[in-house]
Order: C-alpha cells, then structure tokens, then sequence
C-alpha cells in the first residue's frame, strides 16, 4: 500500500485551528503551499504538546548550536485568520515528529497519520519506526521565526476553549460542572 507525503519546505502558511463550538471542537494543523492546501486532524492535547516541544526545542537550538531565536514581542503573530477552506481531513494523525536541521537552521515539524494496527503496547524503536512507514504524513520545514509565530497562534487556539475550572482544572461546561473537589455536591 502506497503512502502519501506532504512536504511544504517551507509553506506559505502552516497555523492550528478549530472548527467548533468550544467543548465540540475539532482541531487541525493545516499547511499552504506550492497551490496545495493539506489539513490533518489531531487532538487538542497534541497541539499543546507540538507547541511545548518547540519552545523547548528552539531553546535547545539557540543554546546548542547558538541559532538566533526571535524575541517573543518581534515576531508578527497578527495570523488570527480562521483556517483555508475548503477544509477536507486528509488523515488524523497519531505521531508528531520534531527536529533541527543545523545545516539550514530549520524545524522540521512531521505529522503521521495513525496506523491500523495502533495499540497501547510499548513496541520496540525499530519496529516503530517500521511501522510507521508506510503511513500518510504531513512534512513542514519552518524557520525560528515562523515556528514562535505557529507557537503563539497554537497557545491562543488551545487557550480559546472553555475555561477551566478553578479547583480542578477540568473544562467547565455551560450546563454544568460536577467538579470532584466537591465529591459531585453543588453549593
């Protein structure tokens, strides 16, 4: 079975959005490009992740190979548009990928689809990296600066849901929270 690669290096656009009412919401990475648009949908703790393990990896760039990182205020992060349309889900995704590339000074972003045969079992790292393959996967190359900007719209997106509850962080939901700080028992 053939797999399908989409590499943008670099897009023209690549953001994380919603289509939804917060609590029902679905979440994409889309990439523009090249006269393609590509969206793959993932869950809204993957996109937190992406956006931790990219600070973390531009940090770890800047002070292992002394990359210049752009100051959080200097990057434009003005892409509040809402996502491309039309808006077809090539595949959901089940594993991100992040990596430097030193000599172009680059983050490589990739997204692979999730597989059949995808279980909760621990597998080796050979055999995971076999089984990923031959799976549909979104490649993106993207400079410092377009990756804080990708970072700042990801927190923005994730952060527009529902408000969390202050005891217990869970998302409060407008026809009610039964919070377990307080054992189900309203006040």
């Amino acid at each position: 079975m053939s797999h399908q690669v989409y590499a943008f290096e670099p897009p023209e656009r690549f953001v994380a959005g919603t289509v939804g009412a917060p609590g029902e919401r679905t979440f994409f990475l889309q990439a523009r490009g090249g006269g393609r648009l590509v969206s793959v949908a993932l869950e809204k703790v993957q996109v937190t992740l992406l956006a931790e393990k990219l600070e973390e990896l531009l940090l770890e760039a800047q002070r292992r190979f002394g990359v210049d990182l752009p100051d959080t205020a200097a990057v434009d992060t003005s892409d509040n548009e809402p996502l491309d349309t039309p808006l077809d889900e090539e595949f959901r995704v089940g594993t991100l990928g992040l990596a430097f590339d030193v000599d172009t000074a680059t983050v490589v972003i990739e997204a692979i689809a999730v597989g059949d045969e995808e279980t909760d079992e621990v597998e080796e790292e050979d055999d995971d990296e076999l089984a990923t393959a031959d799976r549909d996967r979104l490649r993106v190359r993207l400079t410092p600066q377009a990756t804080r900007a990708f970072i700042d719209r990801a927190k923005r997106v994730v952060a527009s849901g529902r408000p969390p509850c202050p005891l217990c962080g869970q998302p409060l939901d407008a026809r009610g929270h039964l919070c377990p700080r307080h054992n189900g028992y309203r006040r």
